[in-house]
Order: structure tokens, then sequence, then C-alpha cells
């Protein structure tokens, strides 16, 4: 277990197993589950032969079409391959919440070190070390080196660009998604005055809300619970015994609704 303090005398980090807690500028404590070699494997393993495919065809049409010109296309074709190799990874954890298929199949995702998602540029440098992490040939022998010793389970391309390759949880708790009750609606909002909750609040609120489906479960729980009950006292006319996540739903809808 590794401790580190902030100039305010709190924990910054917790890292212990496999799992890290990062608190958040809004207060909410984010408790991340790390990836480990061998699920990184599997997802490489996936995206490797789903871009071995890709090359595949490229190279059939190609060959198909290259009568004269032959050393155009294939110029163009290592273009193409170079742009697979990298833009693959690049586009997917961009454009798809980071995760590419194999990452999706291996129930992983790449996110910023504070548990942002990440963006264009942190996955551009990730994927250009690729190169590196995959020194000798292409076994990943660098990249699997360096996930088992360093302390967040990061390859070079993940310290370069200050990411984190996380699991996801396949499937939510059973009261994670639950079925829209009968106060959700905009008439029965009326009755609750949510003028006392400050617009900092309401962001840790959503916050949460989105970041959850990420979070460890003991951990969502616990946040969830403590988010409600430091924020129901401030909500007059709130319908009881609400599930605290149910609440912090209702919490913020309200507040939209109030514009």
């Amino acid at each position: 277990m590794t401790f580190r303090d902030s100039p305010e005398g709190r924990l910054d980090l917790v890292t212990y197993e496999d799992r890290i807690s990062i608190p958040t500028p809004e207060g909410v404590e984010l408790e991340l589950v790390l990836a480990g070699v061998g699920s990184r494997l599997v997802s490489s393993l996936v995206d490797g032969l789903l871009k071995a495919v890709i090359l595949l065809a490229l190279f059939i049409v190609s060959g198909a079409v290259a009568t004269d010109g032959g050393g155009f296309f294939v110029a163009l074709l290592i273009i193409a391959a170079f742009l697979v190799f990298w833009g693959y990874d690049v586009a997917f954890e961009t454009l798809a919440s980071g995760r590419t298929p194999g990452k999706r199949a291996a129930g992983l995702r790449v996110v910023r070190m504070g548990g942002e998602p990440v963006g264009f540029l942190a996955s551009a440098v990730r994927n250009l070390l690729r190169i590196v992490d995959m020194q000798p040939g292409f076994m990943y022998a660098v990249g699997a080196v360096t996930i088992l010793f360093t302390q967040r389970n990061q390859r070079l391309g993940d310290l370069a660009a200050g990411t984190l390759v996380v699991r996801e949880r396949r499937a939510p708790l059973p009261f994670a998604r639950p079925v829209v009750p009968d106060f959700a609606t905009a008439d029965r909002y009326a009755a609750w005055d949510v003028s006392s909750v400050t617009a900092y609040e309401l962001v840790t609120v959503r916050r949460f809300l989105e970041r959850r489906w990420h979070l460890d479960p003991g951990a969502r729980n616990r946040l969830s619970w403590e988010l409600a009950e430091r924020l129901r006292p401030k909500v007059a006319g709130a319908t009881p015994n609400l599930h605290p996540e149910q609440f912090l739903e209702a919490l913020a809808e309200a507040k939209a609704s109030r514009g």
C-alpha cells in the first residue's frame, strides 16, 4: 500500500493491489481498478488480429488494382499500413470513450490520470510510443516489463501521455439503472426546493453520475451514500426513502428543470 500526503494533510493517492483512489477537484474520490498484463495482452491480440485483417484486405485490393504504377500503390500501401497501425487505436480511443474493439472485449478502457476521458493528443502520444513498447519484435516485452514494475500498471506510452488502462464493469449493479419511478417527471419535481444546492455541489453530483460506471462497487455505493446524505438536508420536499443514486439523479434533473 502506498500513500502520498497532500499539502492539506490528506491523502492524494492511495494505491493498493491493482486499485487506485484518485481525489477529484469536486471532492469525489474515484476508485479505479487497474488492468493487468493478462487482460491487456488479450486486448492487444484481438486488436492485432483486426489490424491484420484490415491490412490483408488493403493488400488484396491494392494487388487487384495495381497494374501499371505498381510503385505508387506500394507507397500507398505503406502509408495505409502506418495509418492502420497507429490510427486504429487513436480513432477508437478518442471516439469510443477509450475503448478499441479489443479493449471492449476484455472489459478495459483508457482514461486520463484523473479519470477523465482520453483525448486525441494523449491517445496519439501513447500509441506513437507503442513502437518502443513492442520491442524486441512484436512481443511487447518492454511494455510488459513496465506494466509489471510501474506503480499504476503503465507502459511507456501511458507514462508519457498521462493515461491509465482500467477495468470497467460489464454489468451495472442491480440498482445502477433503476426503472424510472413515477416521481421522475418535471411536475413532481415542482415540490422539490433545490435552491440551497450550490452550483459547485451540482457539478460534484453530475461528475459522480458520469463516472459511477467505472467505479468499484464498494466505492460507488459509499460515494453515492455520502453525497446523498450531505445534500438531503438541503432539498426540501424530496421524496423520502429514495436510494442514494436515485436521489442524486432526481436532484440533478430537478436542478436542470429550473434552468
